[in-house]
């Protein structure tokens, strides 16, 4: 049983979050790394609205737009050398998941000059990061409340997170206005990031008490939009608000319960084939229910009771699964497989009935 629950991330929530706190970013310092991706920010409207409140704190501030998908550790690394050129005195990330994650490790970067790249993973450094404050563009990582940050391994190509309480924002900024310019595809992706996330930790074992009313609240409301958007194949406006509000509901769920075998199996999609990671998540869905009505009868039971048939429920997820041009097979699964001989992630242990790097296997080769 589950008895603790930790989230120390202040929440400004609802429309006009950032233009009606910004004395939330006034208490962080008077100097500013804006850290973005090229176009999503802008696009959005979150990054003007942040000019604005920053000006209207006197705060001064540079832009670092260089953090792409699946950000590189070196590029946070240089990143954190912006933020000292600067004398920045926090980080504020706009953008999806993996700016959000990436504005975590800069912040690490900015306060430890001695830390190469990689050094980040060994999680061992003398100052403390500096403050940061996210504002979220997408429905779906739920990044803005967890003590999580997932960097590309510049070496390897593996993606391979951070965890802690020094990944932890300082405050966060919950507008789904900033959702509504996210294109069908990545609206799809991302909503399926979310259903994974309050899924997979649905049936973790940490998910009792506060956690479990969490992912009650949303994984029936995220499933509910996702049908809209395979009925549809648009983004009605009325879903954005359910999707966004969702998104971070289910980080709430995984900050405290962690994610199952799906994520560090869609990994491989994501870098190998290019599969959003969304997407590549809901890949392995299938499999992962039919484990747990196997393992964990009683929470299928209730999961059931949120969605719908087994069988409905998949053929939904199917349907929104873009796997195009990703086919890995026995030989190519066998191979991608020999990252878990060592050592067998959390999440597979997390995972009803427990899984192997055999069985990690044989999944990887249906696709």
């Amino acid at each position: 049983m589950q008895n603790s629950f930790f989230m120390p991330v202040k929440c400004a929530w609802g429309q006009n979050a950032v233009l009606e706190n910004s004395i939330l970013l006034s208490r962080l310092g008077k100097r500013c790394l804006i850290v973005t991706g090229k176009s999503g920010a802008i696009k959005s409207g979150a990054l003007a609205d942040a000019e604005k409140a920053l000006k209207a704190e006197n705060i001064e501030y540079k832009i670092f737009d260089k953090l792409g998908e699946n950000p590189l550790a070196s590029v946070c690394r240089e990143a954190g050398e912006a933020a000292r050129e600067f004398k920045a005195d926090f980080i504020l990330g706009i953008g999806g998941g993996s700016v959000l994650d990436g504005s975590k490790a800069i912040a690490i970067y900015a306060s430890n000059p001695e830390l190469a790249p990689l050094d980040i993973y060994r999680r061992e450094y003398s100052a403390s990061p500096l403050p940061v404050a996210l504002i979220g563009t997408t429905a779906g990582t739920g990044s803005e409340v967890t003590a999580v940050a997932v960097l590309t391994n510049d070496e390897t190509g593996i993606k391979k997170s951070i965890s802690g309480e020094d990944c932890y924002a300082a405050v966060s900024f919950c507008d789904p206005k900033y959702t509504l310019s996210l294109p069908y595809k990545s609206t799809v992706s991302t909503a399926l990031d979310a259903f994974a996330h309050a899924v997979e930790g649905f049936f973790t074992q940490k998910c009792e008490g506060i956690p479990r009313v969490f992912a009650e609240k949303c994984i029936p409301e995220i499933y509910c939009c996702l049908k809209t958007l395979s009925e549809s194949k648009t983004v009605p406006e009325e879903i954005r608000d359910t999707l966004y509000y969702s998104s971070i509901y289910a980080g709430l769920v995984i900050n405290t319960c962690g994610t199952a075998f799906p994520h560090p199996l869609g990994y491989v999609l994501t870098e190998n084939y290019g599969i959003p990671h969304g997407t590549a998540c809901a890949a392995f869905f299938a499999p992962f229910i039919d484990r747990c009505a196997e393992y964990a009868p009683e929470k299928f039971d209730a999961f059931i009771k949120m969605t719908d048939k087994p069988e409905a429920v998949k053929a939904v997820i199917a349907s929104l699964t873009d796997l195009s041009g990703a086919s890995i097979g026995r030989e190519n699964a066998e191979k991608y497989a020999l990252r878990w001989q060592s050592v067998i992630p959390k999440n597979f242990t997390a995972s009803p009935g427990g899984l192997t790097q055999r069985e990690a296997a044989e999944i990887l080769a249906l696709i």
